[in-house]
């Protein structure tokens, strides 16, 4: 696709917002288990541009793609929709076009016009910093300005979350989609994800700055790992039948009236024969598995306790304590990822890169993101220490033969970002 112009029909209106990627400072895959998160959402961004057209069908292009031309009738329901982009060459229209179904689906929306969309991201795929998330959003407000639809904020990245779950077909909670619609510049928006209740925002103070760096090594929310490692933490709820957020078992109760109860693995045959199913209806158990299940339990409950940890640190008077602090809590976080089995060499080596540095050099901490195995690395350092950064960056890329992009910066929620021309 060369010439965008060409492929907007002239003297029609055409309505374009824009959304930002986000950087997972701390509670990553604790998020759908109730944990409050921090997000940060980045400089990088995905504009989406929309027109309404006479005829039943979706024209979709993102740069340096050719169009794909989707029928509206294929969108009517959510079993239909997802195979339909099934295929890996158009799967990643599905998290446009997935827009369109979940209106259609839980709105009740009938759209008998079409139209052509364009896509534009700079949000790098694939590195664990909500590109689809990005997308979703982007779409989704520029969709519902185009065809006069009033959808509240709120409820966009609900919608949008289900159009990842079950029409794109990845399990992520809705962290990613809260951040690329409500987050502010320069703070870090906190969530309580039961199921997602916005708070406060957290301005970053100036004494500190956090960064991202990709590890070069590819990232999917939607691999085996990340969805076996969410089916094990259900599994663990159920079998402490715990009709509550896994979340809101404290350490302290875990370790002295749960843990015991969970085993660390069990195969997914002897789970359904015991216990027939669990909570989560974006993940299903394979009786032909064996899942980790201690660990997964675990991650969640601790991570919420060093979440609120990383909070209150945030919003107490500037110190080297409390620079040190926050880093020990992102090393923590980071070994539990690993410990679920959610690391990779990259970002392993990368955490290691920022721990040698050190305070020394003005770097505290650093952890894995996201969905874990691979992906982005966040840091969190002094406000000065962007040469340290670059060092880090340097050498990973002397070991590896891979220059990390360094995600520096951020900008506006999709909400401050839609304009019609």
């Amino acid at each position: 696709m060369h010439d965008i112009e060409s492929f907007f029909r002239p003297g029609t209106s055409v309505t374009i917002a824009r959304a930002p990627g986000r950087l997972d400072v701390m509670g990553g895959i604790a998020d759908y288990s109730g944990s409050l998160v921090l997000q940060r959402p980045i400089a990088e961004g995905t504009v989406a541009a929309v027109q309404r057209i006479d005829e039943p069908f979706l024209e979709i292009t993102s740069i340096g793609r050719d169009p794909l031309t989707v029928p509206l009738r294929a969108l009517m329901d959510y079993a239909d929709a997802r195979k339909l982009f099934s295929a890996p060459v158009q799967h990643w229209a599905a998290y446009v076009a997935g827009v369109f179904t979940v209106l259609t689906v839980e709105r009740g929306v009938t759209f008998s016009n079409g139209a052509r969309i364009v896509i534009s991201s700079d949000v790098p795929e694939g590195k664990g910093v909500s590109s689809s998330a990005a997308l979703e959003t982007a779409t989704m407000q520029a969709v519902t300005e185009e065809f006069g639809l009033s959808i509240p904020p709120y409820d966009m990245a609900i919608l949008c979350q289900k159009a990842e779950n079950l029409v794109a077909g990845a399990p992520c909670g809705v962290m990613d989609q809260m951040t690329c619609v409500f987050g502010e510049e320069n703070a870090l928006l906190a969530l309580l994800c039961q199921p997602a209740e916005l708070q406060a925002p957290v301005v970053i103070p100036g004494d500190i700055t956090f960064w991202g760096l990709d590890s070069g090594e590819r990232h999917t929310v939607g691999g085996a790992d990340y969805a076996s490692v969410r089916t094990g933490a259900f599994m663990g709820r159920r079998m402490l039948d715990w009709n509550d957020h896994l979340a809101n078992i404290s350490p302290e109760e875990f370790e002295s009236e749960f843990v015991g109860r969970l085993p660390e693995s069990i195969s997914g045959a002897e789970f359904l024969c015991r216990y027939s199913h669990t909570a989560d209806d974006v993940t299903r158990v394979d009786p032909q598995r064996i899942y980790k299940i201690r660990q997964p339990a675990a991650h969640p409950i601790y991570e919420h306790d060093r979440v609120n940890t990383f909070r209150r640190l945030l919003l107490e008077p500037s110190s080297e304590e409390r620079r040190q602090s926050l880093g020990t809590l992102m090393y923590a976080s980071h070994a539990s990822y690993s410990a679920c089995g959610l690391g990779s060499r990259g970002t392993d080596l990368l955490v290691q890169l920022v721990r040698a540095a050190g305070p020394a050099k003005g770097l505290y901490g650093a952890r894995i993101t996201g969905g874990g195995s691979g992906g982005t690395v966040a840091v969190v350092g002094s406000h000065d220490a962007y040469p340290a950064i670059h060092q880090v960056a340097g050498e990973y890329e002397r070991a590896t033969g891979h220059r990390p992009h360094i995600f520096a910066g951020s900008s506006p929620g999709v909400l401050n970002r839609t304009e019609t021309n």
